[in-house]
């Protein structure tokens, strides 16, 4: 079957309806794994729908307008980008159940995963907090656990004490005393902090695997984890782990299909001398392995994706969640695409690149099968299969820009 032409090899099928390039993507139905990467050009944003319809956003960043290093803000400027972040969440939920979110993950604390604070943001209906990003969305949609690397006194690697942390904290102070939200610290090694809430005895192939955070990291086998970061104490200033060290990562498995997400992870040294501890990528990938489709850590930034997470990982599809003009680097661009790291085909999408970043990255910039648009995984009911979904992101009509697939899980 031609690329760009259907999102699903059987109309009628167990998959619903064939869809068009032009038209109004079908919405999520039970058995299917939905993963939307959202492009408002200020941040992250991923919202996960799984087999049995629990929801799970992973970040929602906002970052200020104005840099001209980074791209103009999707759909446009007339909102925030966590209003577009929360309509898209409602756009999708809104057509089978009542709209919550069931889980929200913070990769770190960063302004584009978790958002930045500025005197011109609105306040909360409390008062008690600016809205953007995160706190933004949970003003308008129920937020039933969030789970994050800093629960509860948030001063690891060392007290978090800005204002965007702050402002984040008294959000979800204001809605725990409120009853329906609860907070929860990522916990590396299980598999059973994240799943599913509805129907998990008919999709028992089913598994969100947590990898690692705060520099613990999953053995691979049970729920053991080791810890790559020394102790603090016998660290100097130049050595503590930076927030991106710290980030979240999990695997999300579907049968034969796998995904990895590892928030900003990092594995180059940006002088080319560092610690080896500051290496997160090498150990995660090593104990992920093999995977389907692969988020790239840190936004494809020269400090990411080393070749041996590359090898690691060996992924038929790598999305780019971009927004920046160094987004992605050319030589991390080299690395995804070179057959030395792994052998077989392999594809790229990116969610907003900008043309300044193309003109460096030259003819191989012509290799990606995308570079602007909301991108959706789609897998069929027990993982087998799955399709590359990009949709229109320069206005609210979620049609379909291009389908690319079916992809064999592997």
């Amino acid at each position: 079957m031609p690329e760009n032409l259907y999102a699903f090899a059987d109309p009628g099928g167990p998959m619903g309806k064939a869809q068009a390039v032009g038209e109004v993507v079908t919405p999520w139905s039970p058995g299917v794994l939905d993963i939307h990467h959202i492009n408002t050009g200020r941040g992250d944003a991923a919202l996960c729908v799984m087999p049995d319809g629990t929801s799970l956003l992973i970040d929602a960043g906002n970052l200020r307008a104005g840099n001209p290093r980074h791209t103009p803000p999707r759909p446009d400027g007339s909102r925030t980008p966590g209003e577009w972040i929360f309509r898209y969440v409602r756009h999708v939920l809104s057509g089978w159940r009542r709209v919550a979110l069931d889980y929200v993950v913070v990769t770190h604390f960063h302004a584009d995963h978790l958002g930045e604070v500025s005197d011109d943001q609105k306040l909360s209906k409390s008062g008690g907090f600016k809205l953007t990003g995160i706190t933004e969305v949970g003003e308008h949609i129920p937020i039933k656990k969030i789970i994050d690397p800093g629960w509860p006194d948030y001063n690891y690697p060392q007290p978090l004490d800005d204002q965007r942390v702050h402002n984040y904290r008294a959000f979800l102070e204001y809605h725990r005393a409120k009853g329906h939200l609860q907070v929860e610290r990522f916990r590396p090694g299980v598999n059973d902090q994240i799943v599913l809430l509805r129907k998990p005895r008919r999709y028992p192939n089913f598994e969100i695997q947590n990898i690692a955070a705060n520099g613990e990291i999953w053995t691979g086998v049970g729920t053991g984890t080791r810890h790559l970061f020394p102790p603090l104490e016998d660290l100097g200033p130049d050595g503590i782990p930076t927030q991106n060290m710290c980030s979240i990562a999990l695997r999300i498995s579907y049968g034969k299909f796998d995904y990895f997400a590892g928030g900003d992870l990092i594995g180059v040294a940006k002088h080319g001398v560092a610690p080896a501890f500051h290496d997160v990528e090498t150990p995660v990938g090593q104990v992920v392995g093999p995977v389907d489709v692969s988020v790239a850590t840190h936004h494809g930034d020269l400090t990411a994706q080393n070749a041996n997470i590359i090898t690691s990982l060996r992924p038929r599809v790598h999305i780019l969640q971009v927004w920046a003009a160094s987004h992605p680097a050319p030589t991390v661009l080299w690395r995804m695409l070179s057959t030395l790291l792994y052998p077989g085909p392999r594809d790229i999408f990116a969610t907003n690149m900008m043309r300044e970043t193309k003109i460096v990255i030259g003819p191989n910039i012509e290799k990606l099968k995308s570079d602007q648009g909301h991108i959706l995984v789609r897998v069929e009911p027990g993982g087998d299969r799955y399709w590359v979904i990009i949709l229109e992101d320069s206005a609210e009509t979620y049609r379909v820009r291009a389908v690319h697939g079916p992809y064999d899980s592997a």
